[in-house]
């Protein structure tokens, strides 16, 4: 095998792992807060949930603006890099020590710009933090700012957001050495002192009678960040010591490309650049919790916060992950280091990837379409009280169910996007991230305001958004294609034809008035034919299926032949 090809193997290798870990982290943070929320769920209402959908879009603002253009910038830029734990076959032989000198020197200059680089997260998250909490305070209606301990929660979650953003240079280290186990274990401790803090407040003020408001989801998000700087100083003792690079800013000597000796100059231009797009992506991503904020009730924004925990649940668990560790494996194959050019056998495995997964999502998505929105309101019914069991909210989850196909699609596609595109071509995205906004806008309001829909409309909302996003990142995605001699075909991301009409066929069944006169009965039966239906769905795609098991099995024995054979040196 060549050095380049091992590269790239190494990369996918340490991807399916980083992947594998981050799947285990989302779920077991989900289950937690899953757990959590059942037993706070059957004490609270809609309205109280409303304002903690308020309160959570506040929080995630904070840290999505203060650090996700940052993010991206660090990935794209440092990553060509990692992959110099392979000069040790060479070091080893003691042939070339000069050279591993001078590899190290730039590897550890890199790191430390990286480090460096991760402190503007927190500088910004001061600003945002200041800018937004006096517009959560100032300009909440009169109905939120009256409840029990409103400003306090928010000034907490103002803290535990600057918190949060405090171990940004410990979460660089961890993506640029890839310690995905570290990090799996401190979100996994973080999220669990979360759900039980939230749990325990909600379970004590219920116990003595104290109306406390949304006051648990505050200090759940002040214990979550102080975990997550507790674990990650534990988990992180050694290793700037070794790579001989300092956790704090620290000056770079002898570079003049760097503002005030410590920020590398591209990454900020990289930086500012994305951040502009950034903005407008998080209207969009949240948008639809701003436009009910705005435009309906707090029973509504309660409602439609439970449709978007249960029905996102699979999102957050399966797709995030997968989009996380994507993005940076894309990052990874498509970085031309300033050139512009590209290896072919990084174009591949960068397709490669994109169509494996888009096949994956593509299968996910003709056995969720029949059984999600069947399924899925039994679920609430059976977990959520008598408080939540209404038809309007049963509706809502099945209705939700079909939007999460357009989330992952939507997903791996911008982030094959913002990995590949240069300056140029984040900025024309930037200009239409505002035409997708403008069309976001226009449907929330036919939806809500014009067809007076509720939280329904919202999720018909969503849909024209993810839509019109997905057709754009694929036409991107056609031309970066064509323009380096290679191509996606529709086949290589859908399911066969006989799938298909299966999974038509099914939904049919599902949804007969005359199969489900009794829950007890629908629910049976739902279970009983969603069995059959998977395992015919399985016979038809069988063969994709073992190739993809074969694929895995691949990268697992690679991983695991590769690992002494670098400790060995």
């Amino acid at each position: 095998m060549s050095q380049v090809d091992e590269n790239v193997s190494a990369m996918l290798a340490s991807s399916a792992s980083g992947t594998t870990m981050l799947i285990v982290v989302q779920l077991a943070s989900r289950i937690f807060t899953f757990t959590a929320n059942q037993l706070v769920l059957r004490s609270l209402p809609p309205a109280i949930m409303g304002v903690a959908s308020q309160l959570e879009l506040y929080f995630i603002s904070i840290l999505y603006f203060s650090r996700e253009s940052i993010r991206m910038a660090i990935q794209r830029q440092p990553l060509q890099l990692k992959p110099l734990t392979m000069v040790s076959h060479k070091d080893s032989t003691g042939t070339a020590p000069k050279k591993g000198n001078d590899v190290s020197e730039a590897r550890n200059i890199a790191l430390q710009s990286v480090v460096n680089m991760s402190y503007l997260s927190l500088a910004l998250g001061f600003l945002f933090a200041m800018a937004f909490a006096t517009s959560y305070i100032q300009l909440a209606s009169r109905e939120v700012s009256e409840l029990p301990y409103y400003h306090a929660s928010v000034i907490i979650t103002s803290v535990a957001s600057l918190m949060e953003l405090s171990t940004e240079p410990f979460f660089t280290v961890v993506q640029q050495y890839m310690l995905h186990r570290q990090r799996a274990v401190v979100e996994m401790s973080a999220a669990f002192v979360k759900s039980l803090t939230t749990c325990l407040a909600c379970a004590w003020a219920s116990r003595t009678g104290h109306s406390i408001g949304v006051l648990p989801f505050s200090i759940g998000y002040l214990c979550y960040s102080s975990t997550l700087i507790c674990g990650y100083i534990l988990a992180l003792p050694r290793v700037a010591d070794e790579q001989k690079f300092s956790m704090f800013p620290t000056k770079i000597k002898s570079r003049s490309d760097y503002f005030m000796g410590r920020f590398s100059w591209p990454m900020i231009g990289l930086s500012t650049n994305v951040f502009f797009q950034s903005v407008v992506k998080h209207l969009l991503t949240q948008g639809d919790s701003m436009m009910l904020a705005t435009m309906t009730s707090l029973e509504d924004q309660g409602i439609y916060a439970l449709a978007s925990n249960y029905g996102g649940l699979l999102a957050r668990v399966l797709f995030q992950p997968i989009e996380e560790s994507s993005r940076t494996l894309f990052s990874s194959l498509l970085n031309s280091g300033g050139s512009g050019n590209l290896r072919v056998e990084n174009i591949n495995a960068a397709k490669t990837q994109l169509t494996e997964v888009l096949r994956a999502y593509s299968l996910m998505a003709v056995v969720g379409f029949p059984l999600g929105p069947v399924l899925a309101p039994q679920l609430l019914h059976l977990l959520g009280g008598r408080i939540w069991a209404s038809p309007r909210i049963s509706s809502l989850l099945s209705l939700y169910c079909y939007y999460i196909p357009f989330l992952a699609y939507n997903g791996i596609s911008e982030a094959f996007v913002s990995s590949a595109a240069n300056s140029a071509e984040l900025r024309r995205q930037a200009v239409w991230m505002g035409v997708f906004s403008a069309c976001f806008a226009s449907a929330a309001y036919l939806f809500l305001k014009v067809g007076a829909l509720g939280a329904h409309g919202m999720v018909y909302a969503n849909i024209v958004n993810m839509a019109v996003r997905i057709v754009w990142s694929f036409s991107f995605i056609q031309t970066f294609m064509s323009r380096h001699g290679s191509g996606i075909a529709i086949s290589e991301l859908s399911p066969r034809p006989l799938t298909c009409i299966a999974s038509i066929t099914m939904s049919i069944v599902l949804n007969s008035r005359v199969l489900y006169a009794l829950d007890i009965y629908r629910t049976r039966d739902a279970l009983i034919l969603g069995a059959m239906y998977i395992l015919l769905v399985s016979y038809l795609e069988r063969k994709y299926l073992l190739i993809y098991y074969t694929k895995a099995r691949e990268l697992v024995k690679f991983k695991t032949s590769s690992t002494p054979k670098s400790k060995s040196e």
